[in-house]
């Protein structure tokens, strides 16, 4: 890649396999019927955000979800239907990471949550049996952690700034255009992984 010298990549997506629906089903069956009412563009989208910038904690997150809903269930239930879309990494995935590595400074910038940062490192744990996810990045950088969340600009930047990066010579790849396109404003180029699309249908 002429002129690149280092990749942000995401995570969700683009590194581990996601299945939206798998969450949506789990939901459906606790009795949240009307899940898209409520996990949409309703009332509810504030404290999802909150909880991606690290607003609210776990407790609370939890507790607005069984209540904005109306759901009687258990804390576990809950976690267990928001934890439902985190698949898989697959291993091609992980190894072109430890390419890139030799020639590009990589580092990894994921709109996630505790609850799912726990799972997902289990997930890898049991995948892998040993190391994280954190080995094959100089820095990663999640949005409830860093209190800031892709699209925004001021998330890109500050990433830039922090490791001394020049935007013309960083890669962002996503899996959302929006997020592709935040980062394309703040200087970056972009890498949009179109639905069916994965990093390994890319000539690195």
């Amino acid at each position: 890649m002429r002129g690149i010298k280092n990749i942000i990549f995401d995570l969700g997506g683009v590194i581990i396999n996601l299945d939206n629906q798998r969450t949506t089903d789990a939901f459906v069956a606790l009795g949240l019927k009307n899940i898209r009412e409520y996990f949409g563009h309703g009332h509810a989208a504030s404290f999802f955000k909150d909880y991606e910038v690290g607003k609210i904690t776990d407790r609370q997150f939890i507790d607005a979800i069984r209540e904005t809903a109306g759901l009687n269930a258990s804390d576990q239930a809950v976690i267990d239907s928001w934890n439902a879309l985190l698949l898989d990494f697959p291993v091609e995935r992980i190894q072109l990471l430890k390419q890139l590595a030799q020639s590009y400074r990589l580092f990894l910038f994921s709109n996630t949550n505790a609850l799912h940062l726990a799972a997902l490192q289990a997930i890898y744990t049991r995948t892998f049996g040993s190391g994280s996810l954190e080995d094959y990045f100089e820095r990663t950088y999640y949005s409830h952690l860093l209190g800031m969340r892709k699209p925004d600009r001021a998330s890109y930047e500050y990433i830039l700034r922090e490791n001394g990066l020049n935007g013309q010579e960083t890669l962002f790849v996503d899996d959302a255009i929006i997020n592709v396109e935040g980062a394309e404003q703040a200087g970056l180029k972009g890498l949009y992984l179109r639905p069916g699309i994965s990093l390994l249908d890319f000539q690195w």
